[in-house]
């Protein structure tokens, strides 16, 4: 059973960081593409940063680097560092594995998400 458990979620006040957490299971994490997404109330849900099964990274656009995603294979994790946080960061973050299989099927699998809350 494939599970992407997200950590790390909570208040913090304008300015401040948050480091989210996304643990998978029952994948051979090292193939798969990790991504973190977020959805804010009544918006569409909109991805936030990816990294490659070879650690190429790719980031919203109006991220402007505040944001960095890394992997550990060895611990079947992906980070999400966010720094400088503002009240448009406050959604639902949703961590995402994606791989294509030998078979030729696309595997795409989603967490339960973690909130973040930015608000003084």
């Amino acid at each position: 059973q494939v599970r992407l458990v997200e950590s790390g979620g909570g208040l913090v006040q304008p300015g401040g960081s948050l480091r989210l957490s996304c643990a998978a299971s029952g994948i051979t994490f090292a193939i798969y593409a990790m991504g973190w997404y977020r959805q804010a109330p009544g918006k569409q849900r909109e991805l936030v940063a990816r990294i490659t099964s070879d650690g190429r990274t790719t980031y919203s656009n109006s991220l402007k680097g505040r944001f960095t995603i890394s992997r550990d294979n060895a611990k079947n994790t992906v980070y999400l560092q966010m720094n400088s946080l503002i009240p448009e960061d406050t959604a639902l973050y949703y961590c995402n594995a994606d791989a294509w299989g030998r078979d030729g099927l696309r595997y795409d699998y989603w967490g339960q998400g973690t909130q973040v809350t930015v608000s003084s």
